[in-house]
C-alpha cells in the first residue's frame, strides 16, 4: 500500500499558517500614532462629553480649535459651564499627533482599538493555528514513523525519524506556547501611565511655582546687590584686589560689576587682572545673597510677580498633601512597572510568544507574576483612581488672570501653607554667570 504523508501535509499548513499570520501582521495591523499631550480649553460641552475644544498647536505654534470628545467623568470643575453664572470655559486634557500628514490635530485614545483587535484577533487566529497543525504534523508524523519501525535488540529500523538535536528543542517550544496574558500586560501598562501622568502633572506644578518665584527672587536680589559697595568685595578677592580701580571708572555696587561683567569693566580702563577678580567675587556674594533672601507676600500690598506666585502655589495647595504622596508613589511605581512590561513583552500575544525563545518565556512568565501582584496590590489601595483625581486637581493650572483674587483671599485663610510650600520648592540658586 502506497504511503501518504499526511502529517507532513498537515505540518506544512501550519507552516504555511504560521508564514501568512506573519505577513498580516506586516501589512494589516496598524502601527499606533506618536501622540503628545497637550491641556485643552473647553468652550462647549454636551452632557455625553462631545465638546468643542480649543488648543496650542506647538508644531506650527498657533490657537486651534475643533470638536473633541471630551471625558464625562471627570470633575466637574473642570467642565464648561453656563457663561451667565460666570464661567466661559472649562479644562480636559487631550493627545495630538505627532507625526504624519495631520500633525498637530487632536487624536481620540481609542479610536483605532477596532481596526488594531480586529488585524491583531486575526493575526493570533491564524498563527495559533498554524502552530497547533505544526504540532499535530510533527508529533504525529514521529509517533506515526516510530510505529512502522523494526529491527532486532529493539533497535530503530533504517529510515526511523529520531526527535532529537533541533528537532526535539522544536517539538519541546512548541508545548510550551502557554502563558500569553494579553489583559495583563493591558493592564499593567494603563496603570504606568497613569503612575507616569501624575508624577508629570506634580513636576509640572512645581515648575510653574519656580517659575512664577524667580522674577520677585531676582528682583530682590538685585535689590541687595545695588546696596553693596565694591568695597565689600576685597572680603571674597582678596588683598590683591583694588577697590579703588573700580570706583575710579564709575562702578560702585556689587550689581555694576554684575551688569559690566569683565568685557565691560576692561572697556571702561579697569585692567583685566582687577576686572577678573571683580566678576568672580561678585557672582560669590550674588550666590551666597540668593540663597538667604525671602520674597515677603504682602496681604496688604499686593503686586502682579507675587500675585503670580500666589496663584501657581494655590494649586498645590488646592490639591493637598496627597498629590505629593501621589506622585511620589506613581513615580516609583511606573519604574517598577516598566522594567516587568519590558520582560513581559511577549505575554502580550501568540505571535510574540511564538518568536521567543526559552529563556525569554521564562523572564515573561516571571514577569508577569509580578505584575499581577503589583495590580492585586494597586486595586487593594485604590491607586488608579488617586492618581487620576490627583491628575485632575493638578489640572486646573495657574490662571492669574482669574485666580489673582481668590489666591489672595485663600492666602489671608491660611498663610503658614503657601509659605511652607514656598520654602520647599522655590529655587534660590541663582543661573550660572550671573
Amino acid at each position: 500500500m502506497r504511503h501518504v504523508p499526511f502529517f507532513r501535509w498537515v505540518a506544512t499548513l501550519g507552516l504555511v499558517l504560521i508564514g501568512c499570520a506573519t505577513g498580516l501582521f506586516a501589512v494589516a495591523v496598524p502601527d499606533l500614532p506618536e501622540l503628545r499631550q497637550v491641556d485643552l480649553m473647553v468652550w462647549e460641552e454636551q452632557a455625553d462629553g462631545t465638546c468643542r475644544v480649543e488648543w496650542t498647536d506647538p508644531f506650527r505654534d498657533r490657537w486651534r480649535e475643533g470638536p473633541y470628545q471630551c471625558d464625562p467623568q471627570r470633575d466637574p470643575s473642570l467642565k464648561a459651564r453656563d457663561r451667565k453664572a460666570g464661567f466661559r470655559y472649562g479644562y480636559d486634557s487631550g493627545f495630538l499627533l505627532a507625526e504624519g500628514p495631520d500633525i498637530g490635530n487632536l487624536y481620540a485614545l481609542g479610536q483605532d482599538d477596532e481596526a488594531f483587535d480586529g488585524a491583531t484577533g486575526l493575526v493570533d487566529a491564524l498563527a495559533l493555528g498554524g502552530a497547533f497543525a505544526t504540532l499535530v504534523g510533527v508529533v504525529g508524523g514521529i509517533v506515526r514513523r516510530l510505529s512502522r519501525s523494526g529491527g532486532a535488540r529493539g533497535r530503530p529500523a533504517r529510515g526511523v525519524f529520531r526527535a532529537s538535536g533541533p528537532e526535539r528543542h522544536t517539538v519541546g517550544s512548541l508545548f510550551r506556547l502557554g502563558g500569553v496574558e494579553r489583559r495583563t500586560v493591558r493592564r499593567a501598562a494603563e496603570l504606568k501611565g497613569a503612575a507616569e501622568l501624575v508624577a508629570l502633572d506634580y513636576r509640572r506644578a512645581v515648575d510653574d511655582v519656580r517659575r512664577a518665584w524667580a522674577p520677585s527672587h531676582r528682583a530682590l536680589v538685585d535689590e541687595e546687590l545695588d546696596r553693596i559697595p565694591v568695597a565689600r568685595l576685597r572680603r571674597t578677592a582678596g588683598r590683591a584686589f583694588s577697590a579703588s580701580e573700580l570706583t575710579e571708572h564709575g562702578v560702585h555696587t556689587v550689581r555694576d560689576v554684575l551688569d559690566a561683567q569683565e568685557w565691560g569693566l576692561e572697556h571702561s580702563g579697569v585692567a583685566r587682572r582687577t576686572a577678573g577678580l571683580a566678576v568672580d567675587a561678585a557672582r560669590r556674594i550674588a550666590q551666597e545673597r540668593s540663597k538667604t533672601v525671602v520674597v515677603r507676600i504682602d496681604a496688604d500690598r499686593p503686586e502682579p510677580r507675587t500675585t503670580a506666585v500666589l496663584a501657581a502655589l494655590r494649586v498645590l495647595v488646592e490639591a493637598g498633601p496627597g498629590a505629593k504622596g501621589a506622585a511620589e508613589r506613581g513615580a516609583a511605581l511606573a519604574k517598577r512597572l516598566d522594567v516587568l512590561l519590558a520582560d513581559a513583552a511577549p505575554a502580550a500575544g501568540y505571535w510574540p510568544m511564538l518568536r521567543s525563545g526559552p529563556e525569554r518565556r521564562r523572564r515573561a512568565a516571571v514577569a508577569v507574576a509580578g505584575l499581577r501582584r503589583l495590580l492585586d496590590g494597586a486595586e487593594r489601595e485604590g491607586l488608579a483612581e488617586r492618581f487620576a483625581q490627583a491628575s485632575v486637581d493638578l489640572l486646573r493650572g495657574p490662571d492669574i488672570d482669574s485666580a489673582g483674587l481668590a489666591a489672595w483671599v485663600d492666602f489671608e485663610s491660611r498663610p503658614a501653607e503657601y509659605h511652607a510650600l514656598l520654602a520647599k520648592h522655590a529655587d534660590r540658586s541663582l543661573p550660572p554667570g550671573e
